[in-house]
């Protein structure tokens, strides 16, 4: 079974949709069903996006992305950094 793969501002618009669901009573299990998703997708979402707007959630999924390359560039620099060391000591 092919895996859904929903955008932020959907997953905003998801929760949302959600949220005026639960306003009228039902539950989260019902909305579950409704909206086609699994409780604890449902959950993982409200934890990372609830309460945020969709452009905020779209600009902490790029902040997130350049931290990662940050990190990446950050890690490579080091080994650079260590390679240099040990030809300046001539420990090759």
């Amino acid at each position: 079974m092919k895996r859904a793969r929903y955008t932020v501002p959907q997953i905003v618009g998801i929760l949302r949709e959600a949220d005026a669901l639960l306003a009228t009573g039902k539950t989260v299990a019902e909305v579950c069903r409704h909206l086609k998703t699994n409780e604890s997708t449902y959950n993982q979402w409200r934890a990372e996006y609830g309460g945020v707007e969709p452009g905020q959630a779209k600009r902490l999924k790029e902040l997130e992305e350049e931290n990662r390359r940050l990190k990446r560039v950050a890690a490579e620099q080091a080994l650079d950094i260590s390679i240099l060391r040990e030809v300046a000591r001539g420990d090759f």
